[in-house]
């Protein structure tokens, strides 16, 4: 299966109308990325707080924006996430990741999803290259 950006993801894609359409700004250097944004009500699991697999979406694509560079694809082997506190639908939130390892194939790297600099949610994944 050959993998192509077609702009469509759930997480980042801006012409997906029923997305999250979030923006993450990348450091190369550092191997980071980040993104801000607010949650909207149609997110939510239960009353008024973000479904866990839209918190585990935004952790798995910082991740993916941390770990990717020029001319590589990178997928996700796996994700281990940890809910710490419930996200709250329509307030901003931080998401971040960084990169801990890389060895060949295989990236390690860590997210964390903070509001007002409290960790609500974090994640560590190994990505691979394709």
């Amino acid at each position: 299966m050959e993998i192509r950006e077609d702009r469509s993801c759930f997480v980042c894609g801006p012409e997906n109308p029923g997305g999250l359409q979030a923006r993450f700004v990348t450091d190369p250097a550092r191997r980071r990325s980040s993104c801000r944004l607010t949650i909207p009500a149609g997110f939510q699991g239960w009353r008024e707080v973000v479904h866990g697999g839209v918190i585990s979406a935004l952790l798995d694509e910082a991740a993916i924006y941390a770990c990717r560079r020029p001319g590589e694809t990178v997928v996700t082997a796996e994700l281990t996430v940890r809910f710490r506190k419930p996200v709250p639908v329509g307030r901003e939130v931080a998401v971040s990741a960084e990169v801990l390892d890389d060895r060949r194939r295989v990236i390690r790297s860590r997210s964390r999803l903070e509001i007002k600099g409290i960790v609500h949610a974090e994640a560590e994944a190994r990505i691979v290259r394709v």
